[in-house]
């Protein structure tokens, strides 16, 4: 009796792979163990940098926030405890986005707060 192998499965299998590692530099993009150690470890970052992508993103709130409230006499965290203490309720992520693009609009949270 022939061996039985299910090498349409596998091909695929494999096919599949080299798919997802297309663009790779070397190797990684076309030897199998190799493709799948670069893919494996590629999923890996990519959990871990959701997490950190989050990190970076208010470290830049505050940094575009802290540029913007200079001018005014304030540093970042006098401001920042204005406004927690007048409760207005508007985030790092849109403070930052009105000191970018609004100028206006940025001028008026802090003339609220002083």
């Amino acid at each position: 009796m022939a061996r039985s192998v299910n090498n349409v499965a596998s091909r695929a299998r494999r096919k599949k792979l080299l798919k997802r590692t297309k663009g790779y530099f070397g190797g990684k993009k076309n030897l199998i163990t190799v493709a799948k150690n670069t893919y494996e470890k590629g999923l890996t970052y990519a959990y871990r940098d959701r997490k950190t992508k989050k990190r970076n993103f208010r470290s830049l709130w505050i940094a575009r926030i802290n540029a913007a409230i200079r001018p005014y006499g304030m540093s970042y965290s006098e401001f920042i405890g204005k406004v927690n203490a007048k409760n207005i309720q508007l985030n790092r992520k849109v403070l930052a986005d009105l000191a970018l693009n609004n100028p206006d609009a940025f001028k008026s949270v802090v003339e609220s707060v002083k």
